[in-house]
């Protein structure tokens, strides 16, 4: 009971979910507070210009392009998917590789393509499925599933 619910939370969509709802949530504050006291401040002393981005915006035939808060929000976007990517999603991969470096490797799963009609195809097929062609296996495959070369 226990290794299924351990599967099922180490699962990586449910993982990338629970981030991306709870995790991430809770940073668009932290972040959106570090973008505009340092990050905005930082641009612009590099461009020369008070940095606030809330306020940029410009006018054509009387309308209203409010660009600066776009910025704001790109510039917090990009801090909180590094944030999440480096703190949780690159441990989790490296989590789940360990657990998954003892575990046999499916032969069929292994894939690539046809040389004639370029379909997915097993890596050890001889011949592909959808175009006919007789193909050589690919001998990394064959190997690994313990085939004998052909000849």
């Amino acid at each position: 009971m226990l290794s299924g619910f351990k599967d099922f939370i180490l699962r990586g969509n449910i993982i990338t979910m629970a981030i991306g709802l709870a995790v991430g949530s809770a940073f668009t504050a932290v972040v959106t507070g570090f973008s505009t006291a340092f990050i905005a401040p930082l641009i612009g002393l590099a461009t020369r210009s008070t940095g606030d981005f809330s306020n940029a915006h410009f006018t054509v035939e009387g309308t209203d392009f409010p660009y600066g808060k776009f910025v704001s929000a790109a510039i917090a976007f990009v801090i909180t998917a590094a944030v999440l990517y480096f703190v949780i999603v690159v441990p989790m991969m490296k989590l789940q590789a360990r657990i998954d470096r003892g575990k046999p490797v499916d032969m069929k799963a292994a894939l690539r393509d046809c040389p004639r009609c370029f379909s997915q195809i097993p890596g050890i097929a001889t011949r592909c499925a959808h175009c006919t062609s007789e193909i050589k296996a690919d001998p990394e495959a064959l190997e690994m599933a313990g085939l004998p070369q052909q000849r």
